[in-house]
Formats: C-alpha cells, sequence, structure tokens
C-alpha cells in the first residue's frame, strides 16, 4: 500500500493533467451519468472498431476521486472488448488506483465504471 502522502500526490498529478479528459471526433458509443450523492456528473465517449475499444475519452464535472478514477480506468480500458469491460467491478478499480477509497467515497471511485455499464 502507498503512504499517503504518496497517494496524495500521484492523485494530484493524475487530477491536474486529466488523461483522457476530452472529447472524441470519431465516438460510437457514450453514456452520460451524474452522481446522486454530489454534483459528480461525467459523459464518457468510445470509440469501438473490431470489437475493441480504440480510445476513450469522458468531459464533464467531478472530484478528485471521480475524475481520477475514470481517468485511470478508461486508460485501462483501450484494446478491451467492451463485453470484458461490462465485467469490471470495485475490486478491479482498486487494483488500477492502487489504494483502498473510503466507504463514503465508494460511488465516487465507480462512476466511470457505473457510465461504462450504460454502454452496450
Amino acid at each position: 500500500m502507498k503512504t499517503n502522502s504518496i497517494y496524495k500526490e500521484e492523485l494530484m498529478e493524475i487530477y491536474s493533467e486529466k488523461p483522457n479528459f476530452g472529447r472524441l471526433k470519431n465516438k460510437t458509443h457514450s453514456a452520460t451519468l451524474k452522481n446522486p450523492g454530489c454534483r459528480d456528473e461525467f459523459t464518457i465517449e468510445l470509440e469501438v472498431a473490431g470489437g475493441k475499444i480504440a480510445d476513450a475519452k469522458f468531459h464533464g464535472t467531478g472530484c478528485v476521486i471521480s475524475t481520477v478514477s475514470t481517468s485511470v480506468l478508461l486508460e485501462k480500458i483501450k484494446g478491451m472488448k467492451l463485453s470484458d469491460v461490462q465485467k469490471l467491478n470495485k475490486k478491479n478499480m482498486d487494483e488500477y488506483l492502487g489504494i483502498d477509497v473510503i466507504p463514503t467515497r465508494v460511488k465516487c471511485e465507480l462512476l466511470g465504471l457505473e457510465i461504462l455499464r450504460r454502454i452496450k
């Protein structure tokens, strides 16, 4: 497990750079979801080609946890089949982030994953 200071530093770096943030020119799939417990709301856009995710972007507004987790998730799913993405869960997200998110922030952590589950 990472120390608190390393964790905060890495999170803030990802948050400030916002990898995968933006819009796709050639999107084939998209979905939007608002986190009912806060103001977080993202739209995820995918470009699926040859049965696999060629590119993924998101846009909207979110807290540090939802922004970082969605950004990291989209990086991980590139090259995956959409059907395999549908099988991802909280354990996968914890592994991707390398941290345990406190219970009150789990909905923030899983927002991107919940949006992807709406994409068929």
